[in-house]
């Protein structure tokens, strides 16, 4: 799990105080305005939300959560790509997607408070930013309107993507 392997660059000062601008939080906040999700947000939110990240390297073929497991963070793809697999009837894992740069993953355990829908796996080397469950849980305590803007933005990308789906079911009934 990426939990126990992330990079945290945060040290306890960084956390402790948020007001003061470091050098990962310029680097997350960059991130954050670059990956396209959170268009909604002004550039203070973005200095903001930047908090409450983290920073992970994930090497190719490394696993970043599994299927069925409880989820307690989720992330953002900033360089490289991540293999969704799901487990079919005879045991054998499935790629169904394969996300670039920009997308978010594992937003639904996060969300919904249920176990992972799929697994994922670093398809080539990556580097992720991580929105923890309890990260988003204290941002919607001391930044309510912030946390708001991203869990509509993350709602918006999950509704384009059941949308993309509903669309290619129905193309294969045809």
């Amino acid at each position: 799990m990426v939990d126990a392997r992330t990079r945290n660059r945060h040290n306890k000062k960084d956390r402790d105080d948020m007001s003061e601008p470091t050098f990962l939080n310029n680097e997350i906040r960059d991130w954050l305005m670059d990956c396209g999700l959170f268009n909604q947000l002004l550039p203070v939110d973005f200095a903001a939300a930047s908090g409450y990240f983290s920073i992970s390297t994930i090497a190719q073929g490394e696993e970043i959560f599994h299927e069925g497991d409880a989820g307690s963070f989720m992330c953002i793809i900033h360089t490289g790509q991540v293999a969704v697999q799901k487990t079919n009837a005879d045991g054998h894992r499935v790629t169904i997607a394969t996300l670039r740069s920009g997308r978010s993953f594992g937003e639904m355990a996060v969300l919904d408070g249920e176990r992972r829908s799929a697994s994922c796996v670093a398809a080539s080397n990556c580097q992720l930013l991580n929105l923890g469950k309890d990260s988003l849980e204290k941002m919607l305590n001391d930044a309510p309107k912030i946390a708001a803007k991203i869990i509509r933005a993350l709602a918006v990308s999950l509704s384009k993507r059941l949308r993309m789906a509903d669309g290619q079911l129905l193309s294969q009934q045809v």
